[in-house]
């Protein structure tokens, strides 16, 4: 049986996940799929609206793909606009957020607390859809949850969400297995404290065989992400979402992912050559304006595990402190990139 799409898949973070580190991820990994970080959908229909470049919100490189577009909002009108534009760019789905349970987040009337009004949720993802196929975008309507909210957590309340939500035509969903604690955890505090209930998706994916249900939560190695794609009792979910794993240490992560989870067989560069391929992209990066900061923070993980790490970092620091000239940076940065042998490594 061919892979999912959504096999393996980086989720959306904020501050983490923008165009930069999904470049960098692409060049370890072709078949992860990438998300942006979440994106309101009233930032993008306002600039739309005033004739404003989207790119700041919109903006990918081509190599990204496949990469999603993350729309926070409750609004079907403003969902429904915003999804067109994501389609005009050229992303490959359109996910819905209703995990996030920041008092930011909150205080916008979308992210976890939507949880509580599917009817809501539904009517969001009808919009876009009718919106898209008006266009002929058929491109997929996704949606990222949690398990439940607050003290709203039983299996009925997430059955209830599911089905009310894929009768308006969402049949992926990725599920984080915690529930989220609207008030009296930070958003971090959400990522660890409330526990882990894998069980909870398999029982899902028993009730909806129909639907494409993947998890996330607390996944940090290939060899976990093996252990859930492992059908249990005769159910397989259809993919595994990895978070701050996967930014802090991408290569660790990555690096064998198409092999081990899609069969591809192409050779992976190595560390210091993805090192040096995207301090290349920096460079030209760097020419068109983008802060020199804004990209070199992304690769801090990099050879993280390895000989140099650490003087790697120190490198990076001081990269990121540095208002000087972008090329003197990067070329103190590829000083502790060379080649013996024809391979390149990092000099400790």
């Amino acid at each position: 049986m061919a892979p999912s799409p959504h096999t393996l898949s980086i989720a959306p973070m904020m501050d983490c996940t923008d165009r930069h580190f999904r470049y960098l991820a692409r060049l370890i990994s072709r078949r992860a799929r990438l998300y942006t970080e979440m994106v309101t959908a009233n930032a993008i229909v306002h600039t739309a609206r005033g004739g404003r470049d989207l790119a700041r919100f919109l903006g990918f490189n081509p190599e990204e793909h496949p990469v999603a577009l993350q729309l926070g909002g409750s609004d079907p009108a403003l969902m429904a606009e915003a999804a067109l534009h994501g389609a005009r760019a050229g992303f490959d789905e359109i996910n819905l957020n209703i995990g996030c349970p920041s008092d930011r987040v909150q205080s916008g009337q979308f992210g976890a607390c939507l949880m509580a009004e599917p009817a809501l949720v539904a009517a969001c993802v009808r919009a876009m859809g009718e919106a898209l196929a008006a266009t002929h975008a058929h491109i997929p309507i996704t949606v990222k949850t949690r398990i439940g909210i607050d003290h709203q957590d039983s299996d009925a309340f997430l059955d209830d969400f599911v089905g009310r939500v894929n009768a308006a035509g969402c049949d992926t969903f990725v599920i984080h297995a915690r529930k989220a604690w609207l008030s009296g955890l930070s958003p971090k505090e959400n990522r660890e404290i409330p526990p882990l209930q894998y069980d909870r998706v398999f029982r899902l994916k028993t009730k909806f065989p129909h639907l494409a249900i993947g998890i996330n939560g607390g996944i940090k190695t290939l060899a976990e992400t093996h252990a859930l794609l492992a059908p249990r009792e005769g159910v397989a979910l259809d993919g595994v979402m990895i978070g701050r794993a996967a930014y802090d240490a991408p290569y660790a992560l990555l690096a064998e992912a198409d092999r081990a989870l899609f069969g591809d067989e192409r050779a992976v560069p190595s560390e210091a050559e993805v090192a040096a391929l995207y301090l290349d992209y920096a460079e030209r990066e760097a020419t068109q304006g983008v802060r020199l900061h804004l990209m070199l923070s992304h690769a801090v993980g990099l050879f993280a595990g390895q000989p140099g790490a650490r003087a790697w970092r120190r490198a990076l620091s001081r990269g990121h402190a540095s208002s000087g000239d972008p090329s003197r940076v990067l070329a103190e940065l590829r000083a502790r990139i060379y080649s013996r042998g024809g391979c390149h490594e990092l000099a400790a």
